[in-house]
């Protein structure tokens, strides 16, 4: 059996004042912690439910149930539904059944399920955001378990990897495993979709909790003001801003764009979209993209947000991984994208601070503090002096190496 996949703008029966039928989710032999709800309004009748489950011996009430609740929540008082289940959780099942109900022309009513974690306070400007793993908006399989690999960030997407007949039932499954998934301290981001349509998203997940949100192909400063006003009309708790430079205009404004709003925490790069409109192949080496890099970073650094680097889209080429996190972290980049689990140790790797780095920053530090004890306006070590940018820099990667847990790993020479 192969995999089938539906969504809310997936509708049947819409001629001929035939029922409408809505559909949405996944069915197949290939498919896992997920499920497709196919729902039909009717007349009378009640709320009448067909459950095939591999697991519904145990958990066959339980999808019930929860079925039942997203219906009763949203009016719905007649309707058959069919549930095609492949392991599916609660907030999965009721993002499901909801969205085939709303695709079956179901208005108004609110079927969130009940809050059952709790998100701590919102994520501070100048955490570490060394990595940000992707994961795709409609396929929740993959977030259930994110955090386990301690990424820094994880990115629910609703733009690239969602299909467009998808946008609204991952805005609902995102959604929901906001309110329910421990993401164990990684930062919670959503990459919205471009306006209009991620004013949407923002109605969305913006009152849940989230600590990031992503726009993509920012060109001009509006966009982010009406971002930020949207995500404003819609909650009152902090959320931060991440653009995303995609085109050659946006790489252009750069620091009209990270200096936007106040809610501008970093400013990143797509180099698939960037290196396209440049008509120009993305490459392992990067020289096609560097001017626009360096860009970012100083127009970043200038607007006092975090630089952060775009993705590397090769998850088998380690080695080409490790060399572009080492020179993304040499042109002055706080992080980068990652698009599977296993880039993010070498990117964690590559971000840290070497051993050398560390004991000679350490030595800047420790003469620094001597020289302030002594009252003396001059740092030298040995035969060098040290001006105060080399300074500051010596203690940022001694913070960062604090932060990383590091530092007890090396001693002074």
């Amino acid at each position: 059996m192969t995999q089938e996949s539906a969504d809310t703008a997936t509708r049947r029966g819409t001629s001929g004042g035939s029922p409408l039928t809505g559909l949405a989710g996944r069915a197949g032999d290939d498919v896992r912690s997920d499920l497709r709800a196919t729902a039909r309004l009717t007349d009378s009748g009640g709320i009448r439910l067909t459950v095939r489950s591999r697991v519904g011996g145990l958990y066959g009430p339980a999808i019930e149930a929860e079925t039942r609740r997203v219906a009763e929540a949203l009016g719905v008082s007649n309707v058959e539904i069919e549930i095609d289940d492949a392991g599916a959780i609660d907030p999965v099942i009721g993002a499901r059944v909801e969205a085939a109900l709303r695709a079956a022309g179901v208005k108004g009513g609110d079927a969130r399920p009940a809050r059952r974690i709790d998100t701590g306070d919102p994520t501070d400007r100048d955490r570490l955001r060394r990595s940000r793993l992707y994961l795709p908006g409609d396929q929740p399989k993959l977030a259930l378990n994110a955090g386990l690999h301690r990424p820094d960030g994880v990115i629910l997407d609703l733009e690239d990897s969602v299909h467009p007949d998808h946008k609204a039932a991952a805005r609902l499954v995102v959604r929901n495993l906001l309110r329910t998934v421990d993401f164990m301290g990684a930062e919670r981001m959503v990459r919205i979709n471009p306006l209009p349509l991620g004013l949407e998203d923002l109605d969305a997940v913006a009152p849940e909790a989230v600590d990031v949100i992503l726009v993509p192909k920012v060109e001009d400063p509006e966009t982010l003001l009406l971002v930020d006003e949207r995500i404003r009309a819609n909650t009152d708790r902090p959320v931060w801003l991440m653009p995303i430079l995609e085109t050659a205009v946006g790489v252009e404004r750069a620091f009209e764009i990270a200096s936007a709003v106040d809610s501008i925490v970093a400013l990143t790069i797509g180099l698939e979209d960037y290196t396209a409109d440049l008509g120009v192949a993305k490459t392992v080496e990067g020289s096609e993209s560097l001017y626009a890099r360096m860009r970012l970073v100083n127009a970043a650094r200038a607007a006092a947000r975090q630089p952060i680097d775009s993705v590397f889209g090769d998850v088998a080429d380690e080695e080409g991984l490790r060399g572009w996190a080492v020179r993304s972290r040499s042109l002055g980049f706080d992080g980068m994208g990652c698009v599977h689990p296993r880039q993010i140790k070498p990117i964690h790797e590559a971000f840290a601070p070497s051993e050398a780095d560390l004991a000679r920053a350490r030595r800047i530090v420790s003469a620094f503090e001597e020289a302030e004890e002594r009252g003396l306006g001059v740092v030298s070590l040995g035969s060098k002096m040290i001006d105060p940018p080399v300074v500051r820099r010596a203690l940022r990667t001694v913070e960062i190496a604090r932060r990383t847990g590091r530092l007890e790993e090396v001693t002074d020479d």
